[in-house]
């Protein structure tokens, strides 16, 4: 043994533990894997733009964004082009899994960037937490 701990998140031990994942676990690890592989939309001029594309799968948007026309905007594009809208808790909680912030050398998230939409266009790869977003009922 090296001596060296190795943090692991709690989705990964949920998953070796064998429970089911729930929608809290799943849409986190959805937008980090879709960053990873480049399809992810941040902000509301990129998702508005994927999702007139017919490019989008899933749209993600903060519970705090207290600018009601960008909600109603957001929705209402998504329900012209039948894409599933979820909530995050928070914008700068969708900001940190979108990858809009600086990790320390002890892993954690500083100067995080707020976002209030962020819109998958690419899954990246078929995934037990890509199963259970899609299957979400809102």
């Amino acid at each position: 043994m090296s001596g060296e701990e190795v943090a692991v998140a709690p989705t990964e031990v949920a998953a070796a533990i064998g429970e089911p994942m729930d929608i809290n676990a799943a849409l986190p690890l959805v937008i980090r894997k879709s960053k990873a592989h480049g399809g992810l939309a941040r902000g509301l001029h990129e998702a508005a733009k994927a999702i007139e594309k017919h490019n989008a799968h899933l749209c993600v948007l903060a519970d705090d964004c207290d600018q009601p026309d960008y909600v109603k905007l957001v929705k209402a594009l998504c329900a012209d082009h039948n894409v599933k809208v979820l909530r995050a808790p928070s914008a700068k909680t969708l900001g940190e899994w979108a990858g809009l912030c600086k990790i320390d050398s002890e892993g954690k998230a500083r100067k995080v960037v707020g976002c209030s939409c962020v819109v998958v266009k690419d899954y990246g790869e078929q995934h037990e937490a890509v199963e259970v977003v899609q299957q979400h009922k809102d």
